[in-house]
């Protein structure tokens, strides 16, 4: 995670179970050498308490347009022109549509409505809360006045539904900070109104980028799979940078424990068929980056017991082939205007690289050797050393860590976006 020395937040913690999730986000920032100071709503002090606010942050924390010691000063007006951002986490739909009608009656939406400082807005209800015509309408009045609101995650909620909905992790939110304050990955320093559609500003805004990440477990028997060594990592950083370039993000998963970056939706797969499906189910999409390390065989039957040792010869294990979801997608009628793949290779990297960008029919391959050892190969590492493989030759990228090869390669994708998938 970036610094944030002498970057001063004003958290505003909405009445959501989320809210809870507001504690570990001020460890966050005050860590990484920020400062914070929290405001608390009426709904949110039924989940937290402003003792624990205020000993994590070291600050004072604000509950009330109603204390004379502060407002004889103004002080909702100080406190909102002292900050340099104000996240709103949880962003309830309650909040959210107050914000977007400029109701101003408790404190924290006095001092949205008082400011001129950058806000941010973190999502958090339930999925049919999200999803609803009323509040999709408020987070697009809210973006189109400058707000940047993140993108929820999607999975199960306390209130034992699951979809879209949840509250990110504070990872993701402070990645989220970092990135907007700092102005990386494609992003201006502060936003700007959104495009149409309620995408994001950035080089990608508007546009639909799926990403497929991690490797496939094909099954054997109840304990046993088909796998690889794939972390997922640059595939999960090529997802966060392209949100953060604006774009509508779909990031296809498999089996990895990482944390979904901000403002990508993420659908979460085991098998090469699954993720098959969910590819597919994802389509239109203007940029497919797939690097994902799908597996190219799986278990023609699939034991319900475990399979035992015998004292004559190992079982025989019959494969079969498993979709090619890179060949499908190139030969697709919905083939995205931009198709990149990746290949992981041993030997004859380059050769074999070019030869699978002609018989996917994709337009860019990003090679890699990954012919080290165990703990020394890129698949789980933070690093990777790349070939971009394209019609008009090789560029060899020098070996870098996996956020920057995804910001670059992300720079890339908005510049032939840009001049028509030149």
């Amino acid at each position: 995670m970036e610094s944030a020395a002498g970057l001063k937040i004003l958290l505003i913690i909405g009445g959501g179970i989320a809210a809870y999730k507001s504690c570990e986000l001020v460890r966050l920032i005050r860590k990484n050498g920020g400062d914070v100071t929290c405001v608390l709503t009426e709904g949110g002090s039924h989940f937290v308490t402003p003792m624990t606010l205020a000993a994590l942050s070291e600050n004072p924390v604000h509950q009330t347009l109603w204390d004379l010691r502060n407002e004889v000063e103004m002080g909702h007006i100080q406190l909102s022109r002292e900050a340099d951002l104000i996240v709103v986490c949880p962003a309830t739909a309650n909040m959210l549509a107050k914000m977007a009608a400029g109701i101003a009656d408790d404190l924290a939406t006095t001092l949205l409505l008082a400011t001129d400082t950058p806000v941010m807005a973190v999502p958090a209800m339930n999925v049919r809360m999200w999803s609803h015509a009323a509040t999709q309408a408020n987070v697009a009045t809210l973006r189109e006045a400058g707000v940047m609101v993140l993108q929820p995650d999607e999975g199960p909620m306390a209130c034992g539904e699951y979809g879209a909905g949840r509250l990110p992790e504070p990872e993701a939110i402070w990645d989220a900070i970092t990135r907007w304050v700092g102005g990386g990955a494609g992003l201006a320093p502060y936003p700007e109104p959104t495009t149409q559609d309620g995408y994001q500003p950035g080089p990608l805004g508007g546009r639909h980028v799926l990403v497929t990440a991690g490797p496939t477990h094909e099954p054997i028997d109840p304990v046993r799979y088909i796998a690889n060594r794939s972390s997922g990592k640059q595939g999960f950083a090529i997802a966060a940078a392209a949100a953060g370039a604006g774009a509508r993000v779909t990031l296809i998963a498999g089996p990895v424990e990482l944390t979904t970056p901000a403002g990508v939706s993420r659908i979460d797969v085991q098998t090469a068929r699954e993720m098959h499906q969910a590819v597919q189910s994802a389509l239109p999409a203007d940029v497919a980056v797939m690097t994902a390390a799908v597996a190219d065989w799986r278990a023609s039957d699939v034991i319900d017991q475990k399979l035992k040792k015998s004292a004559a010869a190992p079982p025989a294990l019959r494969l079969e082939e498993n979709p090619d979801i890179l060949a499908s997608l190139g030969a697709s009628d919905m083939r995205p205007t931009l198709l990149i793949g990746f290949a992981a290779e041993t030997e004859n990297v380059l050769d074999n690289a070019q030869a699978k960008r002609m018989r996917k029919n994709a337009d860019w391959i990003v090679a890699n050797d990954v012919s080290g050892g165990v703990g020394q190969s890129v698949m789980g590492g933070a690093d990777n050393r790349v070939h971009l493989v394209t019609e008009r030759g090789i560029e060899d990228w020098p070996e870098m860590p996996k956020d920057r090869v995804a910001a670059r390669l992300v720079e890339r994708i908005a510049a032939a976006m840009e001049n028509g998938n030149d």
